[in-house]
């Protein structure tokens, strides 16, 4: 059908430009389908010309000789290369982004050599005050970067509002917007990369909580703060930067009461209130930061888990289904 396109009548625009995007869209929106069927996605949706455009091109479809980047219809594209490579890519995909930027994406096979070993291992605790604190005593501040933007956001917004829709001053707001977005997104993924780079150089051993960020987002009170601190991406990119640099990556459980359980003695406290920043434990005494105690048990549950190979789940979830109502505290103390 896509052939019989390029060559009838009132769609012969369709011969002006190479084959190969119209081709791989179609094969994405068949795999979109596919998905769909098999109750794995929802039903694909129409994408508008506002959001971000892309043009995926095969081996067919480029040359790439000499680190000059040559497009089938497009000729020689003038690229701000980010990072050197020393294979040959075998896919290349140009998107567009709303706010007018181009950006060039290839697939290639490099060999990324690993870190040296540091024998060093290091348990971590996200939130949102903090980005992350460290077994070591080392905290990961938040920028909140969306927060400095506010002012400028809520400016262009008001702007956008009162233009006349289809007008051209509507649009050219509408891509102010985008960058300040954009700018944003970059500048948010740029710390994470920088944070995570270092953690996996300096530790051999990585343990993080295994956080349910998508059902915490639900909760209106902290979903834009979460949104801001880009938890799943520190999470996602620690977990690949392990396997490329050949360090040990573990995720705890989530329900495990890294929290509540003092690192010293193991007592598990009843609540622990999200405004209870530091507690004192009332077996052994000692006074906890909330979220250093966090990351040492932590660091603990992933030798756990490394060891056994299975996940760590609090005894406390006996109680939750019924079959006890004792704390582990009185469980391990034998009294009622």
């Amino acid at each position: 059908m896509f052939t019989e396109m390029r060559h009838a009548p009132e769609t012969n625009w369709l011969e002006g430009i190479s084959s190969v995007p119209p081709q791989q869209a179609l094969r994405h929106l068949q795999n979109a389908f596919q998905r769909f069927f098999d109750k794995k996605n929802g039903y694909p949706k129409f994408k508008t010309k506002n959001s971000r455009q892309s043009a995926e091109y095969t081996a067919s479809g480029f040359t790439f000789r000499n680190g000059v980047l040559s497009v089938a219809q497009l000729g020689p594209i003038d690229v701000r290369w980010s990072r050197k490579f020393s294979s040959s890519p075998t896919t290349v995909t140009i998107t567009k982004h709303p706010s007018g930027r181009y950006y060039a994406t290839l697939v290639l096979d490099e060999v990324v050599e690993h870190l040296p070993k540091t024998d060093a291992a290091v348990g971590i605790d996200l939130g949102i005050n903090r980005l992350a604190t460290l077994s070591n005593g080392e905290r990961i501040p938040n920028p909140r970067h969306l927060r400095k933007q506010f002012v400028k956001l809520a400016r262009l917004q008001k702007r956008y509002a009162r233009r006349k829709n289809g007008s051209g001053r509507k649009q050219r707001t509408q891509q102010a917007i985008a960058v300040v977005y954009e700018k944003i997104a970059n500048s948010r993924r740029d710390y994470l990369h920088k944070a995570t780079t270092e953690i996996v150089r300096n530790f051999d051993f990585v343990a993080v909580e295994d956080l349910n960020v998508k059902g915490m987002l639900h909760n209106r009170c902290v979903s834009l703060a979460l949104s801001d601190v880009g938890m799943a991406g520190f999470v996602k990119m620690l977990g690949y930067k392990c396997e490329w640099y050949g360090k040990t990556f573990v995720m705890v459980d989530r329900f495990f009461p890294s929290s509540k359980r003092c690192s010293s003695c193991g007592y598990i406290a009843e609540s622990m209130p999200l405004r209870e920043r530091e507690w004192v434990c009332p077996e052994c005494g000692v006074t906890h930061d909330r979220d250093e105690n966090a990351a040492h048990n932590i660091l603990a549950a992933g030798h756990a888990v490394a060891a056994q190979g299975e996940r760590v789940r609090p005894v406390r979830a006996l109680a939750r289904k019924g079959i006890s109502r004792r704390t582990v505290n009185q469980v391990e103390q034998g009294t009622a």
